[in-house]
């Protein structure tokens, strides 16, 4: 296959790497999305005590996602790296211990830290080892990513034919195996002594105004990736009165991942800046939710209806595979070499938070909608979305604020718009 034969042309780290986000997904996803339901049903938790558990795992994630970049800058990627996926395999190990509450809390908060850890840290890693192939390596590991969160619930379901334990020890169990498996493979990098403070460097990434901008622009990415979960699957049974409508949207995507990412990321890569691309494929996801609007609140459920659902789908996924591997391979050239774990860390809290607020706003306009009849109303705010980030991020390229001659690889001296990039608030040695 082109995706194998292409992972071979990287070195061995990224290797181990783009195979880990396959485990890395498929443990999560075996376990987490049939999380819920044991909780209500097998151990008769209220909705609120639910809420709990979800949420002290998204805060323990997106709040530390910061604390996770600037260790992989401080500290090394790889310890980082090695460091979450241990404590993803203690936390998945807390679950299928008992059912206490605290003990549910605690599993909760140590796999949202994991999560907070291995992330940023791995993209750190990914970004150091690539060189100019970044865009490449980043479209590899969304192909795997995306093969491993299929795979997850697959094999979550077999496993719950015996009980969630066995779910539980399956899901540690693969992380137990990448926790060894990078401890004795993935190489050692030496990290340069830090010479400015924690607290400093914070401050220079969260005081980076066109990082900022570009990742407020970005917000719609996330937002609109998380209604693959959300209003998508809720539009495709109801429309074609199908439960198995669901899975086949989640096939439909990880085969044309599979298929096409790697192609579409190289053939984009000479055919323009990540820049321009970015914002295509963020127009893209806008547009993937016309489709479902045209067979919202159809009256009548037929199978028939599940393919403007699925067209959507795909072109959500298709502005994904367009978009997001020049958005990773941007993130490092907006700051400092040995500061790109802690802009990783702050592009996904900003993320983070951004996919939160999004699935809650579509929420209420779903709700809305199921209320006054406007069926159409949450498909028109994720049009709405796709677009004005899309716009958003137009406009900053315009301005000459991303810097995708350096994510490009081009010598400063070839880069006479340098300083024209950098808009520094102060001399960059003052914290030294």
């Amino acid at each position: 296959m082109k995706i194998l034969g292409a992972l071979r042309g990287f070195p061995l780290a990224i290797r181990l790497l783009v195979l880990n986000q396959l485990g890395v997904n498929t443990g999560f996803y075996l376990l987490v999305p049939y999380l819920a339901t044991h909780l209500t049903d097998d151990l008769g938790f209220s909705a609120a005590l639910v809420g709990v558990v979800f949420g002290l795992r998204n805060l323990s994630q997106q709040g530390l996602f910061l604390i996770g970049g600037s260790a992989a800058d401080r500290l090394g990627a790889r310890g980082v790296i090695i460091a979450g996926c241990a404590l993803r395999t203690l936390g998945f190990g807390l679950f299928a211990l008992g059912d206490s509450l605290p003990l549910l809390i605690a599993a909760s908060v140590l796999s949202g830290l994991a999560g907070a850890l291995f992330n940023p840290a791995v993209r750190t890693y990914v970004a150091q080892e690539a060189g100019e192939r970044k865009a490449e390596a980043f479209a590899l590991l969304n192909v795997f990513a995306t093969t491993g969160a299929l795979l997850g619930p697959l094999l979550g379901s077999l496993l719950l034919l015996v009980d969630f334990r066995a779910a539980a020890v399956t899901a540690a169990a693969v992380f137990a195996a990448l926790t060894v498996t990078q401890l004795l493979v993935l190489p050692a990098r030496e990290v340069p002594a830090p010479d400015t403070g924690l607290i400093a460097d914070w401050r220079e990434a969260a005081g980076n105004r066109r990082f900022l901008a570009f990742s407020l622009a970005m917000v719609g990415m996330y937002g609109l990736e998380s209604q693959l979960y959300l209003l998508l699957p809720r539009a495709a049974t109801d429309a074609s009165g199908w439960d198995g409508s669901v899975g086949l949207l989640f096939l439909a995507g990880t085969v044309a991942n599979v298929l096409f990412q790697l192609r579409i990321t190289r053939a984009l890569k000479t055919r323009g800046s990540g820049g321009r691309w970015i914002a295509t494929g963020l127009a893209v996801m806008g547009l993937g939710f016309v489709p479902p609007m045209l067979v919202a609140g159809t009256a009548t459920p037929h199978p028939a209806h599940l393919l403007p659902v699925l067209a959507g789908a795909l072109l959500l996924h298709l502005g994904v595979m367009v978009a997001q591997p020049f958005v990773m391979e941007l993130i490092p050239a907006f700051g400092r070499a040995n500061l790109t774990g802690t802009h990783y860390g702050l592009f996904y809290a900003v993320s983070g938070i951004a996919a939160a607020l999004g699935g809650t706003g579509i929420g209420w306009a779903m709700d809305t909608a199921g209320h006054t009849g406007l069926t159409w109303l949450p498909h028109v705010c994720c049009l709405a979305l796709g677009l004005a980030s899309a716009a958003a991020v137009t406009h900053i390229r315009r301005r000459g604020l991303l810097p995708e001659a350096e994510a490009s690889g081009v010598p400063p001296a070839e880069r006479p718009d340098q300083a024209d990039l950098r808009l520094p608030d102060r001399p960059r040695n003052e914290t030294r």
